[in-house]
């Protein structure tokens, strides 16, 4: 199926269902809708970041700290995270992403989607999805910081990055 044609639930301010709509018209009309965020690290505790490919519906090309996607329609926020983890890195039996929180994420342009934050520990080799990612690795934390300030990051996927920061900090 074109990913564009994928039925999503249509959520408000509150993160209640009020219409369904295919991925791409949500896209095309601004429509708030669901997403996961899930912070990927190895046994080594580095995180698991990547280039996503030119072909991307949102942000082709640019550099994510965390794999997910969009929850479908009727789908859950922990199954979304589980299912778009194990395709993301090509991996099956993840154990199950950890909830972390959740935030309204809108950049005041027309993207706007309620976005839950989830932490995985994958030890199994992984085998991301040519279609989705251009490019991947597990870096030191150092490295990541280093890379913040270098790389062209995903908005939606820095905007996660700073609140688990602050998160984790208890801020």
């Amino acid at each position: 199926m074109n990913p564009a044609d994928e039925v999503l639930d249509i959520v408000d301010e509150s993160d209640q269902v009020v219409a369904q709509s295919p991925r791409g018209e949500a896209y095309a009309r601004g429509l708030r809708h669901r997403c996961v965020f899930i912070e990927a690290r190895d046994a080594a505790g580095r995180l698991f970041v990547h280039r996503r490919t030119a072909t991307k519906l949102v942000f082709p090309a640019l550099y994510d700290l965390f794999v997910g996607g969009v929850v479908g329609a009727g789908e859950s926020y922990d199954e979304a995270a589980l299912r778009e983890a194990e395709e993301e890195l090509g991996v099956s039996g993840l154990p199950r992403p950890t909830f972390l929180f959740k935030f309204l994420y809108d950049d005041g342009a027309g993207n706007s989607w309620w976005s839950a934050v989830y932490e995985v520990r994958c030890e199994l080799p992984v085998r991301p999805q040519p279609e989705e990612v251009q490019w991947h690795g597990f870096l030191s934390g150092e490295e990541v910081e280093r890379r913040l300030g270098e790389w062209e990051w995903v908005p939606d996927g820095r905007a996660a990055y700073e609140r688990l920061r602050a998160f984790r900090s208890g801020r």
